[in-house]
């Protein structure tokens, strides 16, 4: 049984201990060591963090089972003044894999989006990602390819995928 709870500030340490855990083991192979590091500096720093969580920016969740905290998700209702739902994050730790865990979780990010009003989700995938075919799996369609830079002279290489949730 998991458990999806808000988090709040003081579990930034806990976000960014997933991240740090996670973002080796999916993306070591996609990536060059020195980005990998870049994006996690950017995009899980303390400020970067704060930021997003105190202005509501996303809204984080942290993934829990009966004994710990196995993964979070950031995501933004409303995103472009539309009826979407916008998964930032999505990370479960490497153990939790094939266990359900992912399924059970977009199922509870359906459930948060409709009670938003959104009549879709949308998320980012690295074109190069293995988590590419469990989207596909749970109803995710590839509607455009994006090259987004961010800043280094990096690339993120995206799908983004969308799919339509209804009640």
């Amino acid at each position: 049984m998991i458990k999806i709870t808000e988090a709040f500030v003081e579990d930034i340490a806990k976000i960014q201990e997933i991240a740090h855990i996670t973002w080796p083991i999916t993306y070591s192979e996609i990536l060059t060591a020195e980005q990998l590091e870049y994006m996690l500096n950017l995009i899980y720093s303390n400020e970067a963090l704060s930021k997003q969580i105190q202005n509501k920016e996303q809204l984080f969740y942290l993934i829990s089972d009966s004994e710990s905290v196995i993964g979070f998700i950031g995501i933004e209702h409303n995103y472009k003044g539309e009826a979407i739902t916008k998964i930032h994050k999505i990370y479960l730790l490497p153990e939790t894999q094939g266990k359900g865990y992912g399924k059970i979780v977009f199922e509870e990010i359906e459930k948060m989006a409709l009670a938003s009003n959104s009549n879709e989700l949308l998320l980012n995938v690295n074109r190069f990602n293995t988590a590419l075919n469990f989207y596909k799996k749970l109803g995710f369609e590839i509607k455009e390819t994006v090259d987004i830079e961010i800043g280094n002279g990096y690339l993120m290489e995206d799908y983004v995928m969308g799919k339509s949730v209804s009640k």
